[in-house]
């Protein structure tokens, strides 16, 4: 499949320019990660040849750091190579919260996010990519959990852990393991940024390549 056109002025500026950068690191990602990220695109475009929306939920233990990343870049990565018809989604096997060190990564990369309410034990992250962009509201949730789709969608599991403890997805049409490590092993260490700053774009890269490679 070809390589599709790129859009990145729907972006704020430092994030298109993040976008753009990641795009040029496809040469970083194996060949067998590009395989299983094209069976990613073939979902999408089956999805979008039927006239229908193809729905991406990534799934993880705890719905806090992956999972989250998943949707994130999942969704620009749509944007980007202007496929209108793609919804992303996350859930865990339970529910946690959106963590904080995840939030602060995207940030720095150029997402705008707000948080109406940090009294809860699981905020609710307004999260806004560009002017004229839906925003995402994110928070920790299970992966059948409203809104996320109970029917007609690709599992996304995105660690080790959720992927072992649902032998089974209900509802889903395709399960797809597509594993990261977890950021969380350099929590409370120096590394800890630059760890969450790592697998924030190892995700966008991998997201970029998937929706690319959409005919």
């Amino acid at each position: 499949m070809s390589q599709r056109a790129a859009q990145p002025k729907l972006f704020f500026p430092s994030l298109a320019d993040f976008l753009d950068s990641a795009r040029q690191e496809f040469e970083l990602i194996g060949p067998s990660r590009q395989a299983e990220l094209r069976q990613l695109a073939a979902y999408v475009h089956s999805k979008n040849q039927l006239g229908q929306t193809a729905r991406l939920n990534y799934i993880c233990t705890h719905n806090s750091r992956r999972s989250h990343l998943g949707q994130i870049w999942g969704q620009l990565a749509a944007w980007y190579y202007g496929l209108p018809h793609v919804s992303t989604f996350s859930g865990g096997t339970e529910a946690t919260a959106f963590n904080p060190r995840a939030v602060t990564a995207l940030r720095a990369v150029g997402f705008q996010i707000a948080v109406p309410d940090l009294a809860t034990t699981n905020p609710r992250y307004q999260v806004l990519s560009g002017p004229e962009l839906p925003d995402m509201v994110c928070f920790s949730k299970k992966f059948d959990d409203f809104p996320n789709p109970t029917t007609g969608y690709c599992a996304v599991m995105t660690c080790t852990q959720a992927d072992e403890a649902c032998p089974l997805v209900p509802g889903c049409e395709l399960r797809l393991p597509i594993r990261y490590e977890d950021p969380k092993v350099a929590d409370d260490t120096p590394e800890e940024a630059d760890r969450y700053r790592e697998r924030s774009r190892q995700i966008c890269r991998e997201m970029l390549y998937a929706m690319s490679q959409v005919a």
